[in-house]
């Protein structure tokens, strides 16, 4: 190694300094929404929720984030995907921002998920069988009187 190396090494920076190349990467608003495909409001909404937070302000008022936030916005949007809610995400986010791994959490809110899967898929069967019932009766219910549409008017409901 060149004499001259050795000694930029030795010395190395002064405390709470930092060059550039080990700084952040402070993306804006637009830039964080078109790497993530996601509209501005989006990006705002989310922060203002708390799931999100920007770096820091530039001198003229738009929010700067570290590039880091593409990653969590991936996260929110994959947690969104599977269903969970984005309070459900924020509950998650929280455990993992104090350092805990919350995967005992995802995998409590998944069975939840799982649950309510189960009796949606009972209502939209027995919702099947009624439209089913009103298909098989709907010749004879359009000779019915009835202000818009006989077929419906006429349906027995729970």
């Amino acid at each position: 190694m060149a004499k001259g190396r050795r000694d930029i090494l030795k010395i190395g920076y002064p405390k709470n300094v930092c060059p550039m190349s080990c700084a952040p990467e402070l993306l804006k608003i637009g830039e964080v929404s078109t790497q993530a495909n996601l509209p501005v409001k989006t990006i705002r909404y989310y922060e203002d929720r708390g799931l999100i937070q920007a770096a820091q302000r530039s001198p003229g008022g738009f929010r700067l984030f570290e590039s880091g936030v593409l990653n969590r916005l991936r996260f929110i949007r994959r947690s969104q995907a599977l269903g969970l809610s984005l309070q459900d995400i924020q509950d998650i986010l929280s455990i993992s921002d104090q350092g805990s791994r919350p995967c005992h959490s995802v995998r409590h809110k998944f069975q939840q998920k799982i649950e309510e899967i189960d009796r949606r898929i009972v209502e939209l069967h027995h919702l099947r069988q009624q439209i089913t019932a009103l298909m098989a009766e709907a010749e004879q219910a359009e000779q019915l009187d009835a202000e818009i549409c006989p077929i419906i008017e006429h349906a027995a409901t729970d």
